[in-house]
């Protein structure tokens, strides 16, 4: 993870993909939850689905988000192809994921806390003056 991100963003901008992550994370955990407890629905929807569901609780805890993200983008992009619906959404919401998986977690993920750069301070050097 440390080779696909040389840092992890804080500030402002890590403030921003936090904000990403949330809105993208949220947004896919409730269309997903809202697809599996309707009328029981086809399998070409519910493996989908759990799967989008599982890549949104991972978005929004910042874990994996390389892989996460990813996922996201292609799945998106198969329901643009395979599944009828609304295509401009699930459009944003890959575009988004391929963002994320591109930009990294940021600072205020699980990633950051795991991969992250560590300072280490070596104790003062003790002459024997």
């Amino acid at each position: 993870m440390r080779r696909l991100y040389s840092t992890f963003a804080g500030g402002w901008p890590g403030t921003g993909l936090l904000l990403m992550r949330l809105v993208v994370g949220s947004t896919l955990v409730v269309r997903a939850s809202l697809r599996l407890w309707s009328d029981p629905p086809p399998m070409n929807v519910t493996i989908p689905a759990v799967l989008l569901m599982a890549a949104g609780v991972l978005l929004i805890a910042g874990l994996w988000t390389p892989i996460v993200g990813t996922s996201i983008a292609l799945i998106e992009i198969w329901k643009m192809f395979a599944v009828s619906g609304d295509k401009w959404l699930w459009l944003l919401l890959g575009t988004a994921g391929a963002a994320l998986a591109m930009l990294g977690p940021g600072l205020f993920s699980i990633d950051a806390r795991l991969f992250g750069w560590r300072r280490i301070e070596a104790p003062p050097h003790k002459s024997n003056l």
